[in-house]
């Protein structure tokens, strides 16, 4: 099999975007590459996203359409991959779109061999303006212990990550996921992808980091999850923690303990900002519970950290004095920044 030849399934979690879904698919039934498939999973949608995954799906033979009861955005992913036929697997959020070369220029990097991840960049398009952005992963092809060094060591536990661990704007070789199951928790809401992604990369053979490639499109709905309170967002990110630490501990990720600690405290973090955002009148109280129980305050003192943005090292405090009377200081300027 030619490499170009490669049958590639493109698959969609739908739930809820109606407004978008349709760019979202012509954008993936315009590419200039052939040979794929595109499957839409509705995850149990209350608009007429389902409906419109159906038109498609009746008029398009390339389309495969699933209709699930609503399960969240890993249980879809899954249940899109069980279905999918491809040798290669690439994921598109139903609220974003891609270019129309995207599948046949990221095909080019290919070398159809077991384990190979290709990796692009994207455009963020926020309502107002748009701006590219880049892995912080230098372009090139990464193999052996360059690709352990390099990458996998590196995938969490770092301010800024080397690249997303989106699990879109990657073209992978649908091995990397297979025996990935037991790390998959279906409860996680914030940071699922990371979940899907992790052991996945940790999984691959060859990894090629694509310069100057901006075919994803990612639309960013100021508003519309920054400024979203999520009461469960702290057991969510402990489901999140025990995934990746089981997931680095079966893979012998070296040094994948402390990586995975450095994770964690830069979660707690966003946990931190999310309970500084709560409508409730006990949110003292609440981040008390949180930060100032034994296992977190030593999770801080044992885990060296750096912490370079402005907005970071604020919340670092908050969560190392969590009684003191700065709490009620970064409130206010979260209130302030939220405006």
């Amino acid at each position: 099999m030619k490499k170009k030849n490669a049958k590639i399934s493109v698959i969609v979690p739908v739930y809820n975007k109606e407004p978008y879904l349709k760019e979202c698919i012509e954008s993936i039934l315009g590419q200039t590459y052939e040979n794929l498939e595109l499957i839409l999973v509705d995850d149990e949608s209350t608009d007429k996203s389902a409906a419109i995954c159906d038109r498609y799906g009746q008029s398009d033979e390339r389309v495969v359409v699933l209709h699930q009861k609503n399960g969240g955005p890993t249980a879809a992913c899954v249940a899109g991959m069980r279905a999918a036929t491809g040798q290669y697997y690439l994921f598109v959020d139903s609220d974003d779109y891609v270019e129309r070369d995207m599948l046949a220029k990221m095909s080019e990097c290919l070398k159809n061999i077991p384990g190979e991840v290709v990796c692009c960049d994207h455009i963020l398009e926020k309502q107002k303006t748009t701006r590219p952005v880049r892995s912080a992963a230098a372009p090139g092809e990464y193999t052996g212990d360059q690709l352990v060094r390099e990458i996998k060591m590196k995938l969490i536990g770092r301010e800024q990550k080397i690249f997303s661990l989106s699990r879109c704007m990657k073209l992978c070789e649908k091995s990397v996921f297979q025996g990935n199951e037991p790390y998959y928790d279906y409860d996680i809401r914030f940071g699922d992808d990371s979940h899907l992604m992790y052991p996945a990369m940790l999984n691959s053979t060859r990894v090629v980091i694509m310069e100057n490639a901006f075919f994803y499109h990612y639309r960013y709905v100021e508003g519309s999850i920054i400024h979203r309170y999520d009461d469960g967002i702290y057991e969510s990110v402990e489901k999140l923690i025990a995934s990746l630490s089981k997931a680095a501990a079966d893979k012998q990720v070296p040094e994948g303990r402390q990586a995975v600690d450095r994770e964690h405290c830069y979660m707690l973090l966003y946990v931190l900002k999310n309970e500084l955002r709560s409508p409730y009148k006990n949110y003292k109280a609440k981040i008390r519970d949180i930060f100032g129980s034994a296992g977190v305050q030593e999770l801080i003192r044992s885990t060296p950290l750096s912490v370079r943005e402005r907005s970071h090292a604020l919340l670092y405090l908050g969560i190392q004095y969590p009684d003191s009377g700065f709490i009620s200081i970064l409130r206010w300027i979260l209130k302030l920044y939220d405006r």
